[in-house]
């Protein structure tokens, strides 16, 4: 029993004809397709069809025998595939990783520069926080991400190249119609008496550079919440007219309720940068260095 004679007999099992399946399916003749039906019944042992000038019927064999005929030519295709997927060379893979909101601004042009310079490669992206992102380099499972310097993991990191991508001034940010809307600019003063959330402890970078800002103002922070995310953030400030500080470039993703504000005077900033990691199995193609080069330039600046 040969593939052809499974195919032939799901094409007439299909049509209901032999001159139809013959003409229309197989682009055969019909006493070719009707001898091999015979080869095959002969093959099994039974009677799969019965033949009549309206068409053909199968059989109560020929019907348990269509469905294993059917998983048969699938598993032979499945077959094939796999012998095809093993006979090429493993496809590159980059992993890549961006704090979560960030790669609104950054993945255009990382992607375009990574495929421009290999071509072929698979980029698999990620979105977390940024010590999700940390953890993530030092067990191997990403090439590289964009995230916050995250310096409680200690010498966890001190394996990772790091690269400067860009500085994000942080802005106060609350409902459109608040007071401070029709102030150019706040003062760290004038929220002492608003109600005011922090960025939670799953956002360590961010959470300490907004507490050194108060304390160096000279005011006692006491937030009334934590804000895990952006979305978090934008649903708690609409919903009980809080204020927070944010990392400007979350502007572009802020609905019209909310608005913004710079900071009077010296503002507070945070660094986005590019962790490289060393030893990764995608090293030897140099996709990892190609990105920390272009960061390094500012190609990669949103």
């Amino acid at each position: 029993m040969e593939l052809r004679h499974l195919r032939y007999f799901i094409a007439v099992a299909d049509a209901g004809s032999l001159t139809v399946a013959a003409e229309q399916t197989l682009h055969t003749s019909q006493p070719s397709l009707s001898r091999q039906i015979r080869d095959l019944e002969q093959e099994v042992g039974v009677q799969l069809m019965h033949r009549s000038a309206h068409g053909v019927e199968l059989t109560s064999a020929g019907r348990a025998f269509l469905d294993h005929a059917r998983m048969a030519l699938l598993q032979a295709e499945a077959a094939k595939e796999a012998a095809l997927r093993a006979a090429q060379p493993p496809k590159p893979t980059f992993a890549l990783g961006f704090l979560s909101g960030a790669e609104i601004g950054l993945l255009p042009e990382v992607d375009r520069l990574l495929r421009g310079a290999f071509p072929g490669l698979e980029i698999r992206l990620s979105s977390e926080y940024s010590p999700v992102l940390a953890k993530a380099l030092i067990r191997r499972k990403l090439d590289a991400a964009f995230m916050r310097r995250e310096e409680n993991m200690g010498d966890n990191m001190g394996d990772l190249a790091c690269r400067r991508v860009r500085t994000d001034p942080l802005i106060f940010v609350f409902p459109s119609d608040h007071r401070l809307a029709s102030h150019a600019t706040v003062a760290p003063q004038e929220i002492a008496s608003e109600t005011f959330y922090l960025p939670s402890r799953a956002a360590p970078a961010v959470r300490s550079v907004v507490l050194d800002y108060f304390n160096r103002a000279g005011i006692d922070l006491k937030p009334e919440h934590e804000v895990h995310n952006v979305v978090h953030a934008i649903s708690m400030i609409t919903s009980t007219r809080g204020i927070m500080m944010l990392p400007a470039y979350t502007k572009r993703y802020l609905p019209e309720q909310i608005t913004t504000r710079p900071v009077l005077g010296e503002a507070p900033t945070i660094d986005l940068v590019l962790r490289l990691s060393q030893g990764q199995q995608f090293a030897d193609s140099e996709a990892a260095a190609f990105a920390g080069r272009q960061a390094r330039r500012g190609s990669l600046a949103a």
